[in-house]
């Protein structure tokens, strides 16, 4: 993990709810994120919404703008976000052994796209959402942002829905009959999973190595 501000980078601090990068922008930068959460997303023509992607502590955002081109969606804070800004400058990252963290977050953001059209294309309401939140959990822990069996959750109902080609509707029902089940306790933003094993066998990941 990045853990100061070399030459050429900045920090940049983001709202709740501002872009980070709008659709069609052609960025002169990357950003990695310290803290908080954004998303990037697609609308449809009728204003229907859906996430492509999750950026958490430790994520580039977006790793492949240093290959160039324009941003094909936009990218907005889900949580105040604070990042370092990378000049976008494909020599500086072209050496796998200086930039091995760059290069994983690469493939590991690929894996994780790869998992989510399959979550799409052929999981339940209950395996969508709890492949989700298995997701996240990991990704949080493996950010050192997890706590024993719990970590921060400040996604709504309706972003989740979004994430997973869900009704905020259906969403609640899934949640309420995870929560009933013992699979999942949610509180004051916060995401606690008394049996991780339980979720991923509830998210039809058992025996799958996690993306993340």
């Amino acid at each position: 993990m990045l853990s100061q501000v070399a030459q050429g980078e900045s920090q940049v601090h983001f709202r709740v709810h501002q872009f980070l990068a709008r659709e069609n922008e052609a960025p002169d930068a990357m950003l990695y994120i310290q803290e908080g959460w954004a998303c990037r997303y697609r609308l449809l023509s009728d204003g229907r919404r859906q996430i492509t992607a999750l950026y958490l502590p430790g994520d580039y955002c977006d790793p492949q703008w240093v290959l160039g081109g324009l941003t094909s969606q936009p990218i907005v804070a889900i949580t105040n976000v604070r990042a370092l800004r990378l000049p976008c400058k494909p020599p500086a990252y072209a050496s796998m052994d200086g930039q091995q963290g760059f290069w994983l977050s690469l493939s590991d953001m690929i894996e994780r796209q790869s998992a989510w059209l399959v979550t799409l294309g052929c999981m339940t309401a209950m395996e969508r959402v709890a492949h989700l939140l298995v997701e996240l959990f990991e990704r949080m822990r493996k950010a050192g942002l997890a706590y024993g069996q719990q970590c921060a959750m400040p996604l709504t109902q309706i972003e989740i829905a979004d994430m997973t080609g869900l009704t905020p509707v259906h969403v609640n029902r899934t949640l309420q009959s995870m929560r009933a089940k013992g699979l999942i306790e949610l509180q004051s933003k916060w995401l606690r999973i008394p049996e991780l094993h339980a979720l991923r066998e509830a998210a039809a990941m058992t025996g799958q190595l996690s993306a993340i």
